[in-house]
C-alpha cells in the first residue's frame, strides 16, 4: 500500500511538474526592423561625350600634292589653353629645303594652283609677318616648314590667336593650310615671298566641343 502511494505521489509530481512547464510563455523574439530603402541615386549630367568623358575639339588636315609636286602629310590641330598645337608631318620635300607654311583663308584646294584657297587667314586685318617675334602678323603665319634628310618635314607649333570654337572670326575649321615651294622671308607683303603652292589641304572637324555651333564660313 505504501509502495502503491509513492508511486501516486511521484506520477502527480511529474504531471503538475510538465503542466508547468508547458503553461510558461514563450520568450518574444524581437522582429527585426525592415531595411531602409536605397536612396536613388541621381542621373549624371549628361555632357555629350561617350562614357562620359569631355572630349575636346579637333580638327585635321589631309595635305594632298599641288600641280605634281608629290608632297602630301596630315595635320591636327589640337586646343592647347587658349591657342591652338598644329602637329603632323610633311613628306615629299627635298631633304633640307624650307618651305613657307600658312593658313589660308578659304578651305578650297580645287584649283589647279590652289588659289582657290585664297590668301593668308587676316581677320585680324594685320601685316604679313613673324608669328615667334612681338611684331604684326596673320593669324594663318606660321613658322617655315624645314625638311630633314628624308624629306619629311615635322610641325609642331603653338598658334596663339586661333580656336576650334563656331567663331567664324578666329575658327580654323574651313580654312586651308598649305605648303609652299620657297621659304617665307617674313617681310615681302603680304606673303613673304614664298612662291608657288605645292601642297593644300582642308582642315575639318574632327570632333566638336560641346558647345561648337558650326564651322566657320
Amino acid at each position: 500500500m505504501k509502495t502503491m502511494t509513492t508511486v501516486l505521489a511521484a506520477a502527480l509530481a511529474l504531471a503538475l511538474g510538465l503542466a508547468g512547464c508547458a503553461a510558461e510563455p514563450e520568450p518574444e523574439v524581437p522582429t527585426p526592423a525592415p531595411a531602409a530603402a536605397p536612396e536613388a541615386l541621381e542621373p549624371a549630367a549628361d555632357d555629350g561625350a561617350a562614357g562620359g568623358i569631355a572630349l575636346a575639339a579637333q580638327a585635321r588636315v589631309v595635305l594632298a600634292e599641288v600641280q605634281g609636286s608629290g608632297v602630301s602629310g596630315e595635320l591636327v590641330f589640337d586646343p592647347d589653353g587658349d591657342a591652338l598645337r598644329l602637329h603632323g608631318e610633311v613628306r615629299g620635300l627635298a631633304p633640307g629645303s624650307v618651305h613657307g607654311f600658312h593658313l589660308h583663308e578659304t578651305g578650297d584646294c580645287s584649283a589647279p594652283d590652289a588659289t582657290s584657297a585664297g590668301g593668308h587667314f587676316n581677320p585680324d586685318q594685320m601685316q604679313h609677318g613673324d608669328r615667334r617675334t612681338d611684331g604684326p602678323h596673320h593669324a594663318g603665319d606660321m613658322p617655315n616648314l624645314t625638311a630633314g634628310e628624308d624629306g619629311i618635314g615635322q610641325v609642331d607649333v603653338r598658334l596663339d590667336g586661333l580656336q576650334i570654337d563656331g567663331d567664324a572670326s578666329h575658327d580654323v575649321v574651313g580654312r586651308a593650310v598649305i605648303v609652299h615651294a620657297q621659304a617665307d622671308d617674313y617681310a615681302t607683303q603680304p606673303t613673304g615671298n614664298a612662291g608657288a603652292r605645292i601642297a593644300c589641304g582642308v582642315v575639318e572637324l574632327v570632333q566638336p566641343a560641346p558647345d561648337y555651333q558650326g564651322p566657320a564660313s
